[in-house]
């Protein structure tokens, strides 16, 4: 009988089915089935390779249950993530005369907290006082621990409290408890005590702890309890080791985490790799991130989905979206491009703005398996950033006919669809349903039913959007800052300024473009100056790009040219493309045509294939008869390949959104719309109404728009030309 059971044993320590099914074959075949230790073993064996199906039959097999084998059975289906299967052989149990125990109660305790069911945990919690098991430290501490998960902090105290001789797992789960809550005060003062009672502090004790050091002020703290965990001999611990190097990016110092992880590398994991590349793109070290993620992978390390994900989510900015096509190729190249978060990843990636990658997100979007929702919301989001306008509505139809849940990215996207396209039916029945589904009083949702609603012209329902809203942070102030802004209504979006001051708004660097906008829609020159150079001494905010391009347009349209040239040498970073046409812009309108060709040949050559800087240049030319110079252009244009993109007007009729652009005969009814444009045409000519051609920009068939900043879907500004 001894020699069977060490080879039962020997077979479940080897954990293979195969050498399991032959031993339990002998155990029938001999008969000692009836042997109850010789059977839980077998039994354990089965549940720990997730043969629940032989496990149960296994089990009902067995003349003589003892306590073990029940408790094996629960912890299984518990192990196995089946709460309700667990709970149900916890009543057998009982039924058949059998007691608990403080194993019985730590593993249906342990399944209770996963599953987050509190009033289980409290009907159990009446059991273990009834059988007097509340002061068992196995137990108890598994009690504490699922009030703790369940979020029921005080009562895991109390239950703490009750606990004679509570071990380190009984302090870890409580401090644990406390970290979930993101209470330091109770948390530190519990490390604290447990350091003076002498209680061994572990990888339990310190990996919640250091999760609470996420700001520069921890930083010393952080010092602090890394001496210790050195002292307590835990700094080859894998999991301490990947915390102490998040708490210190987290902290602010990417030099300390590169040290803790230099330090640990015989106990490097994926998940050690995975917090450094964290930490590098978390501080903007991007160039040590992809020298990291190339060493990884020369030492052996596969990257995971978190990997792959992060590096590819770093890769937004134009001048890096290459490092994203290579690793979009990489990805592929593992066979891991279907898996839907590397997926929603790349998407993100490719529809991010800036660039000309939407068509990359959308085959991605096409080819993929499995598409959750946040597939559905980058796709949208995507789409309505890119003025695919008309497609996103399209998707968003598609999204509800499919019965898709929204969230509120889904609402906000859509929004902005609808205020590009200028539909105001279809926002406002949008509208209803942000109503309907509980959304309206999101911020973000608020702030794009303000923008749609001021872009449809009607400007009280969006500052009525505003006024239902929370007000509490800046991004709806902001967009109805640039609603009034773009409505010629400065002084009331200067006005809404001082109010965020008054009611204590943190404002942003958003706010600023907000204010700028204003002060050039209305003329304002001096006072947008002095915004400029107060925003970082007042407020704390750096200028940044846009706002140097919202004073330059100030100036151009105060027909300050010299000034304008002035701030953008001035400029404590190089100007990029969008400064500088908003300069050209600014030559455009007061006619200088040697600082246009000046600044024109600069885009020309940054940007040879940009139509806009052409379509400027020749409107310049145009309005002061340079045919010549138009010509030059048109033929450069067309030695290059470049093509102007095409302007659309939409119009909405009877709730049914009618989209054209320059000769397009694509629309159903074309015939009967030509024929009205030809009656028009010949009812302007009987009045005999004469005008100059060469003033509409003879041959040169575009009008450039010069648009203020706007606000993009994830909250950033940009400064805009918008060439039709």
């Amino acid at each position: 009988m001894r020699s069977l059971r060490r080879i039962v044993e020997t077979s479940v320590y080897a954990l293979s089915t195969t050498t399991l099914a032959a031993n339990h074959c002998q155990i029938v075949k001999l008969g000692t089935i009836r042997d109850t230790y010789t059977a839980n073993i077998l039994l354990g064996g089965y549940l720990k390779i997730r043969e629940l199906r032989i496990a149960c039959k296994l089990f009902d097999e067995i003349p003589q249950k003892d306590t073990v084998s029940w408790n094996s059975l629960i912890a299984g289906y518990v192990n196995y993530g089946d709460l309700e299967s667990a709970w149900e052989v916890l009543i057998r149990m009982k039924r058949c005369g059998f007691c608990f125990d403080g194993y019985t109660f730590g593993s249906i305790l342990k399944g209770i907290a996963s599953d987050d069911c509190l009033f289980a945990g409290q009907q159990l919690h009446a059991n273990i006082i009834k059988t007097g098991y509340d002061e068992n430290v196995y137990s108890g501490s598994a009690l504490l621990d699922m009030y703790a998960k369940c979020g029921g902090v005080v009562d895991a105290r109390k239950c703490f409290n009750c606990i004679p001789n509570p071990n380190s797992v009984s302090w870890n789960a409580l401090i644990s408890g406390y970290v979930e809550t993101g209470d330091h005060v109770n948390s530190f003062q519990l490390f604290k005590s447990m350091h003076r009672e002498g209680v061994r502090l572990d990888d339990g004790t310190f990996s919640p702890i250091l999760t609470l050091f996420d700001k520069p002020e921890f930083h010393e703290l952080t010092m602090q309890v890394h001496c210790a965990i050195i002292k307590h001999g835990m700094e080859s611990d894998s999991s301490v080791l990947n915390a102490t190097i998040s708490a210190y990016s987290k902290c602010g110092s990417i030099k300390d985490a590169k040290g803790v992880f230099d330090g640990g590398d015989d106990f490097w994991d994926i998940v050690s790799w995975n917090a450094m590349l964290a930490a590098c793109l978390e501080h903007d070290e991007r160039v040590l991130a992809f020298n990291l993620f190339s060493k990884m992978q020369i030492l052996g390390f596969e990257p995971d989905i978190y990997t792959y994900t992060s590096m590819i989510s770093s890769c937004f900015e134009e001048e890096i979206r290459n490092q994203g096509q290579s690793l979009h190729a990489l990805v592929i190249k593992r066979g891991v491009e279907h898996l839907t978060p590397i997926s929603n990843s790349l998407m993100a990636m490719f529809s991010g703005p800036p660039g000309n990658y939407m068509e990359y997100a959308i085959r991605i979007f096409k080819h993929m398996e499995f598409k959750d929702r946040v597939s559905w919301n980058s796709m949208l989001t995507g789409l309505s950033q890119h003025g695919f306008s008309e497609n996103a509505l399209k998707l968003f139809q598609i999204m509800q006919s499919g019965n898709l849940e929204m969230d509120y990215y889904a609402f906000s996207a859509v929004l902005r669809s609808c205020a590009d396209v200028a539909t105001l039916q279809l926002g406002q029945q949008i509208h209803g349903l942000t109503i309907r589904s509980g959304f309206e009083s999101n911020e973000f949702v608020t702030s794009s039913l303000v923008v749609m609603y001021s872009k449809c012209g009607i400007i009280e329902d969006a500052r009525r959007s505003f006024e239902t809203s929370h007000k509490q942070n800046s991004v709806t102030w902001n967009s109805m800052m640039f609603a009034y802004a773009q409505d010629g209504q400065g002084h009331v979006a200067l006005d809404l300024f001082s109010q965020m001051r008054e009611r204590k708004v943190k404002v942003d660097h958003i706010t600023f473009v907000a204010v700028l906008t204003a002060c050039s829609h209305i003329g304002l020159v001096e006072e947008g100056y002095e915004f400029l150079k107060n925003m970082e001494s007042d407020y704390g905010i750096s200028p940044r790009m846009e706002h140097y391009a919202c004073v330059v347009d100030l100036l151009g349209r105060a027909a300050r040219l010299k000034e304008a040239k002035q701030v953008v040498g001035s400029m404590p970073f190089q100007p990029n493309a969008m400064v500088w046409k908003t300069l050209l812009g600014a030559c455009r309108l007061c006619g200088d045509v040697e600082l246009a060709m000046e600044v024109g040949n600069f885009l020309l050559k940054s940007e040879p294939y940009e139509h806009c800087t052409y379509v400027l240049l020749c409107d310049l030319y145009g309005h002061l008869r340079r045919w010549d110079e138009v010509a030059v252009l048109k033929r450069i244009m067309k030695e290059k390949g470049v093509k102007k993109v095409p302007g659309w007007s939409w119009i909405e009729v009877q709730n049914q959104l009618h989209a054209f652009n320059a000769d397009d005969h694509s629309h159903t009814q074309n015939q009967e719309i030509f024929q009205m444009l030809t009656k028009l045409t010949n009812d302007i000519a009987s009045l005999k109404i004469f005008y100059d051609l060469d003033t509409l920009m003879h041959d040169c068939d575009c009008v450039i728009m010069n648009r203020s900043p706007t606000m993009l879907q994830d909250s950033e500004a940009s400064f805009s030309m918008e060439c039709y």
